[in-house]
């Protein structure tokens, strides 16, 4: 068993205003998903991609949208988002103070379970203008 705090985890801060803490993955030990913290600064958003995973995001703190081609739905502290394999989408921090989301995805390794959900990891598209 293994029992992480947050403040152990390095954060990637590749994206400005988003920081990413990798909390259990594969150097852990989990051979399957990966579960991850973001914190998006107010303002700030992960960039409008896709991939072949779905994945779990659960709201924490702040207020925000999760966007896709479809459009923006709001989100607040305890809500839940399923993102289905291959749907573009991000996180938009709308509000004043941090958005901060669990988001747990299959680990690096994972393969694609089917053709035509195989997107390029964070494949960038234009983001949709509101």
């Amino acid at each position: 068993m293994l029992v992480r705090k947050t403040a152990d985890a390095a954060p990637d801060t590749e994206i400005p205003g988003v920081s990413l803490k990798t909390l259990i993955g594969e150097e852990q030990g989990a051979p399957r998903f990966a579960m991850r913290v973001f914190d998006v600064a107010p303002g700030a958003s992960t960039p409008f991609h896709n991939h072949w995973w779905e994945h779990e995001v659960f709201i924490l703190s702040g207020e925000g949208v999760v966007r896709s081609v479809e459009g923006d739905t709001p989100l607040k502290a305890e809500d839940a988002v399923l993102v289905p394999g291959g749907e573009q989408h991000c996180f938009v921090n709308t509000g004043t103070t941090s958005l901060k989301f669990i988001c747990c995805i299959p680990v690096a390794s994972a393969q694609p379970p089917a053709e035509g959900l195989d997107a390029p990891v964070c494949d960038p598209v234009v983001l949709p203008t509101r």
